[in-house]
């Protein structure tokens, strides 16, 4: 197959789901400044729900990527932005009724608080499990779609937190990121290599190609990641969740390049998650003491918003991996359509 464009532009936009995206998207279509209708009331369900992710998620998106024929001023424009609002105090309330408030009390040792939080993930069945001992290549091209929300822009959420810290917190996160971004290669890019691994699963690697397909309890995964990155006053459950993430993610990849390699995927299928492996094996220390630790020390009053982001991560993926596994037990899909066929994979 052809190299991976890392360069491709954004895709247009995807279809609606309920009342409030279609007003988006309807916005979306426009100029800033055209007369718009009131938008509707948000969706109630902002744990899962279909329109309410992609609604956050299509209004995330204009800080990255954005979309092919959405004119970019839309980024800012402030009544777009009082609708995001809306929809991340939502949001934000169903992390507080299932993790507590983010501004808890404090734990004594920040880095104990985390790391018995990640003693509790891949208790039981696990995704990473599954796809290491019986996923079959349908199931993992699904596992690596949705994954396609987040992972075509990892470390970018993140990197929103680099200049909301000062000191040492500022300089560790940026060498985690400066590993993220391919240190320097931009063929080494996670974003890049993720994209490779879907080119090798004959997907399209383009960010965006599937979003009508992935469901709003993926969206809300990805969505959780720009809500705290975004948020200055969030600073510290971004780093938690940064934390929490890298502290997980070596046994967990170690488990997808298992699966891959035992379906007979090579290493261009594999490379994204062997990498982490790797990487994140020395992550998981600088994240954890250098950045989340060191954060909580020069600023304790984030102590416990930094296990809030850690928590919250915890809940959003386990609904994630329980919306996965349970289609995947029914022996049905776990997208919103079946993919095309499987490709030639190599």
């Amino acid at each position: 197959m052809s190299p991976v464009n890392a360069e491709a532009p954004a895709l247009g936009l995807p279809p609606a789901r309920g009342s409030l995206s279609e007003w988006v998207l309807e916005v979306l279509a426009a100029p800033p400044g055209a007369p718009r209708a009131t938008p509707p009331e948000t969706p109630p369900d902002a744990r899962r729900g279909e329109d309410f992710h992609l609604s956050l998620y299509l209004l995330y998106e204009l800080h990255y990527g954005g979309f092919e024929g959405v004119d970019a001023g839309w980024e800012w424009e402030p009544s777009l932005l009082a609708v995001r609002r809306e929809l991340e105090r939502a949001f934000e309330a169903t992390l507080e009724e299932d993790v507590g408030a983010a501004g808890g009390a404090p734990p004594d040792d920040v880095e104990a608080a985390l790391r018995s939080v990640g003693a509790d993930v891949g208790e039981g069945v696990s995704l990473p499990g599954h796809v290491a001992r019986s996923g079959t290549l349908e199931e993992v091209r699904e596992m690596v779609v949705h994954r396609s929300a987040y992972q075509l822009k990892e470390a970018d959420p993140h990197s929103w937190t680099i200049p909301r810290l000062r000191g040492a917190p500022k300089a560790s996160l940026v060498e985690v990121q400066f590993d993220e971004y391919g240190a320097g290669d931009p063929a080494r890019l996670h974003q890049t290599l993720y994209g490779e691994t879907m080119d090798a699963l004959g997907l399209d690697p383009r960010p965006g190609a599937y979003l009508d397909l992935i469901p709003g309890v993926t969206l809300a995964t990805a969505n959780l990641a720009s809500l705290l990155g975004l948020h200055r006053r969030l600073r510290g459950a971004s780093v938690g969740h940064l934390a929490l993430f890298e502290m997980t993610s070596p046994d967990a990849n170690r488990r997808y390049g298992h699966g891959l390699r035992r379906l007979g995927l090579g290493p261009r299928a594999t490379g994204f998650y062997d990498e982490h492996v790797e990487a994140d094996a020395l992550h998981d220390a600088i994240a954890v003491h250098d950045v989340a630790g060191a954060l909580a020390r020069t600023e304790p009053d984030l102590a416990g918003q930094i296990v809030f982001g850690a928590r919250a991560l915890v809940a959003v993926e386990g609904r994630f991996s329980e919306h996965v596994l349970g289609c995947w037990g029914e022996a049905r899909g776990s997208l919103l359509a079946p993919l095309p066929d499987t490709a030639a994979a190599v």
